[in-house]
This record gives C-alpha cells, sequence and structure tokens, in this order.
C-alpha cells in the first residue's frame, strides 16, 4: 500500500510527526547541513532551541574550521600548481617550451618544471616516420616521357623550426620533392631510368630534396626516397618492349662472341707460337745445313784445285755409287760365253718400293779467274766422258 493512499496510517516519508504532510522546512535542512559541517571541521553543532546563538539561529564557522578550510585550500592550489609545472618527455618526443605564446626553448626527453599559467608546451614525435606517394610524367634527357611513381620518407628532425618556421611542411616538401625529380628526370636518359640507374636517381632527388627543405627551414629530414615504379606511358610501351627484347638480343649475341673468343683465341695464339717456333727451327736447319753444304764445297773445291784428276775420279765413284745403290742390277756372265742371266732373285720376291726422288741441291757458283775456271770446266767435263767411255770399253 502507498504512503499517500487512504488508511496508511503514518508512512509520512519527511517523517512529519502530527498528521502535517506539508513539504519539509528548507531553512531547516539547510541547518541540518551547515550543523553537519561544522562538525566535520571541529566546530559545534547548532543547538535545537537554544544555544549560544541567537534567537537559536546559530553563529557560522568557528577560527579553528577556518583554518582547515584554508589549509585544504592551500594544499589544493599547490598540487594543482605542481601538476602544472611538473611534466614529461617521452625518449621519441622532444618539448618545445612557449613563453607568453613565443618560442622559448626545445626540451630533451626526461621530467621538466614550467611556469604555471605561463609556459605552454608543444611535443612534438621525432622518430615518427611518415610517407607519401607521387606519380608524374616527365620528359626525359632523351626527348621522351617517362611515368615515374616513387614514395618519399621524413621525419621530423628539428621541433622548433617544424612548428615556427613553415606555415605547412607537408605541402614544402611535397614540392620540393616534385622539383627535384623534374630536375633529375630531365637530366636522365629513359634506358637509365627504367632500366639500369633507378638507385642512383632515387639518390639524387632524395639529396635534391633535402637541400630545398634545408633551405626552407622546414625542420624535416629525407629518410629514404624508392621508386616503385619507372615506365613509358601506355601508348608506346610494347615499342619500347620490343626495343628492350633487342637490346637484350644483342647482349645475349655479344656474350656469346665473347664466349667463343675467349676459347678460340688462347688456341690460336698456341697454334701461332707452335708454328713460330717451328719456322724457327726449321730455318735453323737449313741454314745449318746450307752452311754445311757450302763448306763441304769450298772443302772439295780445295780439295780439286790441288789435285783436280783425283778429286774427279772420286766424285765420280762417289756419285755412282749413289745412283746404283738404289737401283736393280742384272748380272751377264760373258766370260764363259754362257747365256745363263743372273736375275735379282731378292727384288722379284720383294715388292717393289717406289725409289725416292733424288733432287740435287743447287750448287753455288764459285767465282774463279776466267783461265782456271774454264780449264776447270772443260777438264772436269772431258774427264768425266773420258772416264765413263773407258769403263764402258
Amino acid at each position: 500500500m502507498a504512503w499517500n493512499e487512504p488508511g496508511g496510517g503514518d508512512r509520512d516519508p519527511w517523517n512529519n510527526k502530527g498528521g502535517d504532510q506539508g513539504p519539509p522546512d528548507l531553512d531547516e535542512v539547510v541547518r541540518k547541513l551547515q550543523d553537519k559541517m561544522g562538525g566535520l571541521f571541529g566546530g559545534k553543532r547548532r543547538g535545537g532551541g537554544g544555544g549560544d546563538g541567537e534567537g537559536g539561529g546559530g553563529s557560522g564557522p568557528s577560527g579553528a574550521s577556518k583554518k582547515g578550510i584554508g589549509i585544504i585550500v592551500g594544499l589544493v592550489v599547490i598540487a594543482v600548481l605542481a601538476m602544472e609545472a611538473f611534466y614529461i618527455i617521452q625518449p621519441a618526443e622532444r618539448g618545445v617550451i612557449k613563453r607568453f605564446g613565443a618560442y622559448h626553448i626545445v626540451t630533451a626527453p626526461g621530467p621538466h618544471l614550467k611556469l604555471p599559467f605561463i609556459d605552454t608546451v608543444d611535443v612534438v614525435n621525432v622518430d615518427q616516420v611518415n610517407k607519401f606517394q607521387h606519380r608524374a610524367q616527365m620528359l626525359t634527357k632523351d626527348e621522351n616521357i617517362a611515368d615515374v611513381t616513387l614514395e618519399v620518407q621524413f621525419r621530423i628532425q628539428d621541433a622548433a623550426d617544424f612548428l615556427f618556421q613553415d606555415a605547412d611542411p607537408g605541402n614544402t616538401i611535397h614540392g620540393a620533392m616534385e622539383s627535384s625529380l623534374r630536375e633529375v628526370i630531365g637530366k636522365s636518359r629513359l634506358d637509365d631510368i627504367i632500366t639500369e640507374n633507378r638507385s642512383a636517381i632515387a639518390a639524387s632527388v632524395q639529396q635534391g630534396t633535402q637541400q630545398l627543405l634545408d633551405l626552407y627551414r622546414t625542420g624535416l629530414v629525407v629518410t629514404n626516397v624508392n621508386i616503385q615504379r619507372a615506365d613509358v606511358p601506355e601508348a608506346i610501351s610494347e615499342a619500347f618492349a620490343d626495343a628492350i627484347r633487342a637490346r637484350e638480343d644483342r647482349e645475349r649475341l655479344q656474350n656469346q662472341a665473347q664466349s667463343y673468343a675467349n676459347d678460340v683465341v688462347p688456341r690460336a695464339r698456341g697454334e701461332a707460337a707452335r708454328l713460330i717456333e717451328d719456322a724457327k727451327g726449321y730455318r735453323a736447319r737449313v741454314i745449318a745445313e746450307a752452311e754445311g753444304e757450302s763448306q763441304r764445297f769450298l772443302a772439295l773445291l780445295r780439295e780439286y784445285e790441288k789435285a783436280p784428276q783425283v778429286t774427279r775420279e772420286r766424285l765420280y765413284l762417289e756419285t755412282m755409287q749413289d745412283v746404283l745403290r738404289n737401283t736393280g742390277k742384272v748380272v751377264l756372265d760373258v766370260k764363259e760365253g754362257s747365256n745363263l742371266t743372273y736375275l735379282p732373285l731378292d727384288r722379284m720376291i720383294q715388292p717393289a718400293t717406289p725409289r725416292d726422288e733424288f733432287q740435287a741441291p743447287a750448287s753455288p757458283r764459285i767465282a774463279l779467274p776466267p783461265n782456271e775456271t774454264q780449264r776447270s770446266v772443260g777438264g772436269l767435263n772431258t774427264g768425266s766422258r773420258f772416264d765413263r767411255t773407258r769403263r764402258e770399253r
């Protein structure tokens, strides 16, 4: 049954006695709160109908309660000031102190103090690496168009310059990177950009961008530039692919030719060296033989000049010995008057072997006095014919 229903009895939530159903007295509630606060801070409670107050109204807090409130307020103020003056900078951050709104100093990582309500701290993360991508079509040195996409990574190096020297550092780094990229691409050939020289181009773009950022005092540092894509536009991609294939074929053929040359040239050099050595040996042998023949002929000439007849006889016998040595012979017995023929049975049994052609070396001419030359030559020829005639008889 609800408290306000008929027959509910004494169910007044404000515990009013005497059946008063009106709202509680507001003054009474305030007085009770004041009594509780006074008791909390060491004051006296208000009396119900008397006491030392006027007409039961009671007086304000005592001196002790005011002192306690002052101490608490002082502690609160000190705590607020301490919290406002003390701050901590993390290892990856830098603190930029502004005093009355103007730049004052940059603080390193660690705990620091500042003037409360005068200094303000802007915390800047100097280790966080930011990045962005950029794509553009640019004209190359050989008047071709290159479609380049690159990624730039950067971070904050100088917190003070980053906050106060440039109004928009992000826009500045975009413009500096594009300016440097156009300069580098304009000085490079298309083949170098697409195939061989990407790393050098990226390094040049990074260096040029950093120089512009330092010039503008943006407080940023470029940590890396990576060329993700470098190609020709779609309109000429097929023709350029054919050119690349032709260049690869040329390099492959050059490598094959170089390999063949590395295999053939050493062998050819070895063969040439061998032929040169053989020729030198042949030359030495021929010269030695010629010198020996000339010495033999000179010695024979000296002997002939001493005894022409004896020398002719000896030459004739040696010549006939050389000729008959390799000639088949038939022996006839004519003294006994028999017609029996002695055949060369040994040569008939053995297969005939072709005789080596004999070619007499050309004898050098010897300069003699005219009379002696005619006499010697004439005597030599006459003697030879005479000797042959005599032997035939």
